[in-house]
């Protein structure tokens, strides 16, 4: 059984992870973790997720772990990361909007604990990516926008998958997307640049997740769309790395895990 403990346990993914690891048997909640301003402090994890108590009251810090997957917040995941190399466990990162510079942390502290990060658990979304790649290159010359719509609560924006996409793109022509990138348009905005990758983002409702990245000539547009239906997609992913990074040591991501199991989509 993999010790799991998870951080931002009081959140809307942070209970259904602690409530599918509990039916998948892979897994023992060994930890539960929030902010120490978090009302759900003290509650029983398995009692705030739906599932009836299991004795692992959530608090702010812990031990006793083989592995923390943090959905929480990049602060949150700061302190994650902290803890995870204070106990020699692996970390599972999904949280969003973190700077490249802790990207560059995370690849740093993989050199002695095992580190798998990603802005989406999809596979769909890895499946996407590789269609991306894909017509970036296949239609050269096409103007390139992305599109993201998530709930009204989402407090980052764009998306990390939005983002991942656009450098995905960019990367399949050799740009730089810091260099290409265009965050929504307003105002007198001039023609279009032929590199452009621009970047929009929608928020509203209860939508959990939908991107779309359009390619568009003189003569055709393409567009290539995902769309989530349930969170349990994300958090089926999730475990599932949690699963893959169990004692091992290195940097991993979404495509590792999908070679792992035998398909390659990028």
């Amino acid at each position: 059984m993999i010790r799991l403990a998870i951080n931002g346990a009081g959140g809307r993914m942070g209970k259904r992870l602690i409530a599918l690891a509990l039916e998948d048997g892979r897994f023992d909640i060994a930890g539960a973790f929030e902010a120490s301003d978090s009302p759900s402090i003290g509650m029983d994890c398995g009692l705030l997720a739906g599932v009836g108590e299991i004795g692992i009251p959530i608090s702010n810090d812990g031990c006793g772990f083989d592995v923390l997957l943090d959905f929480s917040s990049p602060e949150g995941a700061a302190k994650s990361l902290e803890v995870a190399l204070d106990q020699r466990a692996n970390l599972v990162v999904g949280t969003t909007g973190l700077s490249p510079e802790f990207i560059d942390r995370l690849r740093l502290a993989s050199e002695s604990i095992g580190v798998f990060q990603a802005s989406n658990f999809s596979y769909g979304i890895a499946a996407t990516a590789s269609v991306v790649a894909h017509l970036a290159k296949t239609l050269e010359g096409s103007d390139i926008e992305i599109e993201e719509m998530h709930h009204r609560n989402k407090i980052d924006a764009p998306s990390g998958t939005a983002l991942d996409l656009a450098a995905i793109a960019a990367r399949a022509r050799g740009e730089d997307l810091q260099r290409v990138a265009v965050f929504g348009r307003h105002g007198k905005t001039g023609p279009r640049r032929d590199s452009e990758i621009g970047i929009h983002s929608l928020r509203g409702g209860g939508v959990i997740g939908e991107h779309r990245v359009i390619f568009s000539t003189p003569f055709e547009t393409v567009t290539i769309e995902h769309r989530a239906i349930s969170r349990d997609v994300f958090i089926s992913g999730a475990l599932e790395a949690s699963a893959f990074i169990f004692k091992k040591i290195g940097f991993f991501g979404m495509q590792d895990l999908i070679s792992a199991k035998g398909a390659k989509y990028a």
